[in-house]
């Protein structure tokens, strides 16, 4: 398989499937798939039961090769992670760790409650998440770690734990689902819970094909556009050092490849808005990456994520309508389904209304015309 046709995989048969299995966390799964693509590693900030772990172990078992995930505590030590001394080594005087089903030897990395880490795990932890190497005495190994993820309910406090934070590219919120979607939710998640979980055939040694073939997509069009963002992120106060730069150009470059292209557009720097190191600077971000998208035209092949971040998901509300659909085909519902679609419907066609892309939210208000009359009394 080209790189193309593996990252066509995996938004087609991991990242869409996952969509509909997890109401209102669209961008949540497109930043898994930017860092599984980019070999990057992603931080995931929200309360206990948003599905922060739901998340990432659907991602793991949706795909082939192993995964490792621990819930960290002030307690955890370093054998827990990386293995224990292997003992038929330490009867010959020597020491060497036995990494068999721990995290040396996953293609996925889950650390939950990350910032739990205490300073006996803390070096091992920052050398495998920056240099991809377990490190320990005179031992020293590769790591099989195409990306980590790391969750917490709350940013770093000290900093030791800024340290480690640091060394997560991509940041982003898991929080509660509003209101009004709360019934979506409790359908996808009983659905969720009641069916096995489809594997996609995809290994994960074939995104070490995609992630090769980074170096390949052309990023000339946007370096100078790229530098200039950068500048102005600085500029207002949000640091952005030249190591996080550089390694910004991978993920832009796996939008691209997710995109189905082989050469960075603007649309693609939408992953700067999530580089916060705090809440009130996503603001701020998303301000002045949309500000430099906006002065490229829409165009066919743009990653949906490149739409402002103002308005709604244009994706997300076409598959909320194609989910009315679906209860529509099943004809004669009774009065009070009917009354809760035509209730689903009035909010969704308000949300239309504040879309971006005239062409997308056109298509939209057409659909939502054509589904009104089906749902009258």
């Amino acid at each position: 398989m080209t790189p193309i046709e593996i990252t066509a995989r995996l938004a087609s048969e991991v990242l869409e499937p996952m969509k509909r299995a997890f109401i209102g966390k669209d961008e949540i799964i497109d930043l898994l798939g930017i860092c599984l693509v980019g070999g990057e590693n992603l931080f995931i900030l929200g309360p206990p039961g948003t599905a922060k772990s739901a998340l990432v172990n659907q991602l793991a078992a949706r795909m082939e090769g192993r995964t490792f995930d621990y819930l960290l505590t002030r307690f955890t030590e370093p054998n827990e992670l990386f293995g224990p001394f292997d003992i038929r080594k330490l009867r010959d005087g020597e020491l060497q760790t036995n990494t068999e089903g721990m995290l040396p030897e996953a293609s996925l990395v889950f650390l939950d409650e990350l910032l739990n880490a205490n300073s006996a795990i803390l070096n091992s932890l920052l050398v495998s998440l920056n240099e991809r190497v377990f490190r320990r005495g005179r031992e020293t190994r590769p790591l099989a770690a195409l990306m980590f993820v790391g969750a917490s309910n709350h940013l770093p406090e000290d900093d030791a734990l800024h340290a480690l934070f640091d060394r997560f590219l991509l940041r982003v919120h898991c929080e509660n689902v509003p209101g009004e979607r709360l019934a979506d939710v409790l359908t996808a998640g009983w659905k969720l819970a009641s069916r096995p979980t489809a594997k996609s055939g995809l290994h994960f040694d074939d995104l070490r094909a995609a992630q090769s073939a980074l170096a390949g997509v052309e990023l000339d069009a946007i370096r100078q556009p790229f530098a200039e963002l950068v500048h102005r992120v600085r500029h207002a106060g949000i640091p952005v050092s030249d190591r996080r730069a550089v390694k910004l150009q991978r993920v832009i470059a796996a939008s691209a490849l997710l995109s189905g292209r082989q050469e960075a557009r603007l649309s693609d720097l939408w992953v700067v808005r999530h580089i916060w190191d705090t809440e009130e600077q996503q603001e701020v971000l998303a301000s002045l990456v949309d500000q430099l998208i906006s002065k490229a035209q829409a165009a066919p092949g743009d990653h949906a994520r490149a739409l402002s971040s103002d308005g709604p998901d244009a994706e997300s509300l076409a598959r909320d309508l194609e989910a009315i659909t679906g209860s529509l085909k099943n004809g004669n519902l009774p009065e009070v389904e009917k009354a809760y679609l035509r209730d689903r419907l009035g909010i969704l066609e308000g949300r239309c209304q504040w879309v971006k892309d005239a062409a997308k939210r056109e298509w939209l208000v057409k659909q939502i015309g054509e589904m009104w009359p089906l749902l009258k009394t």
